[in-house]
């Protein structure tokens, strides 16, 4: 490093993309249906980052991050980065286009896997390391947006991912990504003279993978690679950003390298005791993430500023920080005017976190007057949370206190299949699909008029109606053997189900980011969960008037509406699954009774809320577990319990995926090319199993020789007689022409294979 970093006292690790009114989203999915071009599309780039810079600066940040911002996902922008693009894409000419093939496909091009981000519901592009990658840096993405940043006068931080967890979470293809390195490193050392070269004072590397296990040698690595980058002469100052969880072995490791600052997160296991015991420290800047950016709940000053006064013996200089990206948080609470004002009250969106952290650091360092009164609100409403009475229903709890071991269980899986098969009457290689079918125009300008008052109940009702008509006809078209009702009134999986819950709340305008242009507004569980009424059962029993063939009922398990929705903090997770399951349970019973003989609950979240820490997971499985159990296990024998789970890797959950216990479980399997099904095999799985045949996230009509290549890898693993047929995941995002085509070709691929 040739000078002295200007030091900073206030700052967020990352900010969200989409815009605060999905204007990147809309502006993406106009670029891909040829409406506009490039220049439009990078038009609107520019708007959303020069208008969040000068927000963030104009909020008291005296360091910003800038190359955050990305039209698909960030580790996908690394490979960019990296010249680590997949060879199958190398012969699209346009680099726009080249990128969204990587991450969406073509009609000739898979793309790339993808999966969940650590723990939370935000979904990566795997980057594919291979023989023939050949590594070259391609830094003007990131040097043009710290460009714009210094055009405004913002005091910008370039931020990348680091080597570490790059390689980490890539796919190698004939040998481990690690093992490559050492050949980023010098890749890497460009980078920061480039940087240096432009201007930058600070670079922030992110390592979020060193809050998880590492080895002996991985963790020799880490002073390997940050004594190596922090030894460049030409570089800006280095801040490596660990979040998610605590660093643990990798902290001492990592301080004891030359680079200037490290970021740790206090809202996840950190503690001012760990700082504490590692001396080098204190000759460094720490970036205290003592503000959630993963959660919405109004921090605690009190606490926060004890955490913070705590650390000034501990370290060199201190700043305040949120304690990830504000990338999974809703952009600001100004847009739910709506919302209960008690509820609003004890909330933070990202600008209320901006905030937060600008008052903190400013209690810090200039002491608590200037900011008397924000201080003074936030443990009002901190006081009035505690005290609401809805955060409690002593019914709820005196059901759960008096269900015995029972509750959880049914009878051995083969005897429930005789059962199920007598009464199913299903053919060889039954034929399905996951639950949701194309959300077209027309059903989200129902919702919408409904939600204005344009419509009345009833005029709603009658058009949801004509959907699941239109969509079960469709299916008996097609011969499909079991059918469902297509989802047209549900806004998302899981805000359907807490919309008619107890104990949750919804946003209006809580956009937050799941992948690429797909985002979902998190519903807020604040008190204690009930359901007052059926949630499902008129819709799926009229669906299944209309057809003899059975009909799913459809629901969403209790860990996926937990990992999906913003938690409560003021009881363990356990309890809230558990209030979650029973309310599932309730309607599982329902269905039942009014004739429904299949039912799907859905866990396509039980990876991803797996702790990052190996000594943490058994815990979690067990009670997750024992929720959807709980949740599944109120019905008779003869009712087929399915189950689907997706878009993350599943070989640490293995056992529990068997342990669920579902009669048939299906699963994510076309981009990973049927993988998981040894891992089943390994684990002794011997339940019904449909390992998705054709990827559903990718707007190509898979043909019916590719999904019959997959049926047959698939029976290699799996006898027929347990093996179903049905896509990766749910049809809501894609268009009605391409549903059709695919699904009558994956009927053809069954037939064939039969």
């Amino acid at each position: 490093m040739t000078n002295t970093p200007t030091s900073f006292t206030a700052t967020v690790l990352g900010i969200p993309r989409i815009g605060p009114n999905r204007e990147l989203k809309k502006a993406t999915e106009s670029y891909w249906a040829g409406r506009i071009d490039a220049d439009a599309l990078h038009a609107v780039g520019r708007k959303l980052r020069d208008s969040q810079l000068t927000a963030l600066h104009a909020a008291g940040l005296d360091s910003i991050p800038v190359g955050t911002f990305s039209y698909y996902d960030q580790m996908l922008d690394t490979a960019v980065l990296l010249g680590a693009l997949p060879p199958r894409v190398a012969e699209i000419a346009d680099p726009l286009d080249r990128y969204f093939a990587a991450a969406r496909g073509t009609d000739a091009v898979a793309p790339l896997e993808m999966t969940k981000w650590f723990d939370t519901n935000y979904h990566y592009l795997v980057p594919e390391i291979g023989p023939e990658t050949r590594f070259a840096l391609n830094s003007d993405k990131l040097l043009g947006e710290l460009a714009e940043a210094q055009e405004l006068g913002v005091p910008a931080r370039p931020v990348v991912i680091g080597p570490l967890t790059f390689l980490k979470l890539a796919k190698g293809v004939g040998a481990e990504p690690l093992s490559r390195l050492a050949e980023l490193l010098p890749l890497y050392r460009d980078l920061l003279s480039r940087l240096a070269a432009a201007g930058a004072e600070w670079v922030q590397i992110d390592e979020p993978v060193l809050v998880t296990d590492l080895t002996a040698d991985e963790l020799a690595l880490v002073g390997t690679v940050y004594s190596d980058l922090a030894s460049a002469t030409d570089r800006p100052a280095v801040l490596v950003a660990t979040y998610f969880g605590h660093p643990d072995a990798a902290l001492p490791v990592l301080a004891s390298t030359p680079v200037e600052a490290i970021a740790l997160d206090f809202t996840a296991g950190t503690t001012v005791e760990d700082v504490a015991a590692v001396r080098p420290l204190r000759d460094k800047l720490v970036v205290a993430g003592v503000v959630d950016g993963r959660n919405i709940w109004r921090t605690d000053p009190d606490r926060a500023l004890s955490t913070l006064a705590t650390l000034l013996g501990s370290t060199g200089a201190l700043v305040v920080s949120s304690s990830c990206s504000l990338l999974h948080v809703p952009y600001t609470l100004t847009a739910e005017p709506g919302l209960d004002e008690a509820l609003r009250s004890w909330l933070a969106f990202g600008d209320e976190k901006v905030a937060e952290v600008r008052m903190l650091a400013t209690a810090l360092h200039r002491g608590t007057d200037e900011v008397a009164a924000e201080l003074a609100s936030a443990r009002a409403a901190l006081a009035n949370r505690a005290t609401d009475p809805r955060l409690r229903n002593d019914t709820v709890r005196a059901r759960l206190a008096a269900l015995g071991s029972a509750a959880t269980r049914r009878a051995p899986a083969a005897d429930r299949a005789a059962l199920q098969r007598d009464r199913l009457n299903l053919p060889l290689l039954p034929t399905t699909t996951i639950g949701s079918f194309p959300q077209t125009p027309e059903i989200r300008k129902a919702r919408a008029a409904y939600t204005r008052g344009d419509l009345t109940a009833e005029q709603y009702t009658e058009r949801m109606r004509a959907e699941v008509a239109d969509v079960i006809a469709l299916q008996e078209r097609l011969g499909l053997d079991v059918l469902v009702h297509g989802e047209p009134e549900r806004n998302d999986m899981v805000q359907y189900f807490a919309e008619q819950l107890d104990g949750f709340a919804a946003t209006a305008n809580g956009w937050v980011q799941s992948y690429g242009t797909r985002c979902v507004r998190p519903p807020i569980l604040f008190g204690d969960v009930a359901r007052p009424a059926p949630m499902t059962v008129e819709w799926i029993e009229y669906a299944q008037s209309l057809t003899d063939k059975p009909v799913k009922g459809m629901l969403t398990g209790p860990v996926t509406i937990l990992a999906w929705s913003f938690v409560r903090d003021d009881q363990p997770l356990a309890d809230s699954a558990r209030q979650v399951a029973l309310a599932i349970r309730e309607e599982t019973v329902d269905l039942q009774a009014a004739g429904i003989r299949v039912i799907q609950v859905d866990e396509p979240a039980l990876r991803e809320l797996l702790p990052l820490r190996a000594e943490a997971k058994p815990e979690y499985l067990e009670w997750s577990v024992a929720a959807f159990r709980l949740a599944t296990s109120g019905v008779s024998d003869a009712t087929q319990i399915h189950t689907h789970l997706c878009y993350s890797e599943f070989g640490e959950v293995i056992d529990a995926i068997a342990a669920l216990d579902a009669d048939v479980t299906s699963i994510e399997a076309a981009r990973s090319h049927m993988e998981v099904l040894d891992d089943l095999n390994a684990a002794g799985f011997a339940l019904g199993i449909g390992p998705g045949v054709y990827d559903i996230h990718s707007p190509r009509v898979p043909s019916v020789a590719e999904i019959e290549r997959s049926l047959r890898a698939a029976l290699k693993a799996v006898p027929a007689e347990r093996l179903w047929v049905n896509p990766d995941c749910g049809l809501k995002t894609r268009g009605p022409v391409e549903v059709e085509a695919a699904l009558r070709n994956m009927r053809a691929a069954a037939d064939a294979v039969r």
